[in-house]
């Protein structure tokens, strides 16, 4: 059982799969404890309430544990949805969720061994740059007919996909910017200009177990 009246949030700032679950906690109103984690100096308390070590994880105060992004998101989401960013049907968000399978599926791979080649004994990432790119000109050709990724504003799937695109164009910003994705680099400037992503990317010590609670931010 949560002691605390707020669900908590186990977070690191820069990691894309916190990013999103912040966006939509903060998106639903749904105010939380943030706790900063440094994934090198885990916290007892975040293996104490998911074995796997890594975030974002979020406690409810009843104690059920969340322990996988897009399962915070649905889930503050659905207790609270005010800027529209679900789907209206079961079908649009089937449809929602296949696109966000892809990014984290076959696009994160790539992206993980183009930005991280060493890890994975890769000379460099130049092929996995190439087979992530295609994923990406599929995403400028949803954009073509409009202005986000499913729908005319900015929702479920736009969030949850653009850390990590944002994370591809960040490896090599001269490359991503030569690209013919003129409707994809502006919906990502858009994305990073805007107060929903700056909002929740605010710097924060690491959590310690006494210290003084950090409240997530709860309006856009």
């Amino acid at each position: 059982m949560n002691p605390s009246a707020l669900p908590i949030l186990y977070s690191f700032r820069r990691c894309p799969y916190a990013m999103r679950a912040r966006m939509a906690l903060a998106a639903s109103g749904t105010v939380c404890e943030l706790r900063e984690v440094v994934l090198a100096h885990k916290p007892p308390a975040l293996l104490q309430a998911s074995s796997k070590g890594t975030v974002p994880v979020l406690v409810l105060p009843d104690g059920t544990v969340l322990e996988q992004s897009l399962d915070i998101m649905l889930w503050a989401l659905h207790q609270s949805d005010p800027q529209q960013w679900l789907p209206v049907t079961a079908a649009a968000l089937d449809a929602v969720l296949l696109l966000i399978q892809q990014c984290d599926g076959d696009f994160k791979y790539h992206l993980d061994r183009y930005k991280y080649p060493n890890r994975y004994d890769l000379a460099d990432g130049v092929a996995h740059r190439c087979a992530g790119a295609q994923f990406l000109q599929m995403l400028d050709a949803r954009l073509h007919p409009s202005e986000m990724l499913h729908g005319d504003h900015f929702g479920l799937a736009d969030a949850a996909i653009a850390p990590f695109v944002r994370q591809f164009a960040h490896t090599d910003r001269i490359w991503f910017s030569s690209q013919p994705w003129a409707k994809l680099q502006q919906w990502l400037a858009a994305f990073e200009a805007s107060d929903r992503y700056r909002g929740v990317m605010d710097k924060h010590v690491p959590w310690e177990s006494g210290q003084t609670p950090v409240a997530l931010p709860c309006t856009q």
